[in-house]
């Protein structure tokens, strides 16, 4: 299970850092016409940038989630089904990968937009964010319809 973490985090950096060096200062590239782009963006917020500059409350809640996460996986091994393992794992390899960035150079590197049908840009994100949302939807889902246990 740990390994899924470090390839998760170093697909993370490395996509991050194929943006800083082909995508900063430039026009974004588009791959899919009025579809999807590559556009690099410096975000120093959450998602949809919301709570801008506040670096120090996102490194001590990350860190307070991951804390919580690998607690809860080391106290409870044999508690929690193999799904929803693959989703705690994801949703913390996509924090610390993010978290790095924080720490690291003091924002978060996105460079993933998606526009939307009626004009609509999906706010831009990046590989740590595809992992934390999708992993916090499945541990959602399966607390909601109580499917987390063996």
């Amino acid at each position: 299970m740990y390994l899924i973490i470090v390839f998760i985090v170093l697909l993370d950096q490395v996509t991050k850092s194929a943006a800083i060096k082909y995508l900063k200062g430039n026009s974004p590239r588009a791959i899919i016409d009025n579809f999807f782009q590559l556009y690099y963006v410096e975000n120093y917020g959450a998602a949809f940038g919301i709570l801008q500059n506040k670096k120090l409350f996102f490194v001590i809640a990350t860190f307070i989630v991951v804390i919580s996460i690998i607690l809860f996986l080391i106290k409870y091994p044999n508690n929690i089904n193999r799904a929803m393992k693959i989703s705690m794992v994801m949703l913390l390899g996509g924090a610390v990968g993010n978290l790095i960035d924080r720490i690291r150079v003091g924002y978060v590197v996105d460079f993933l937009s998606v526009k939307l049908p009626f004009g609509y840009n999906f706010p831009v994100f990046n590989v740590a964010d595809i992992f934390i949302v999708t992993g916090t939807l499945l541990i959602m889902i399966m607390v909601l319809f109580n499917k987390y246990e063996y």
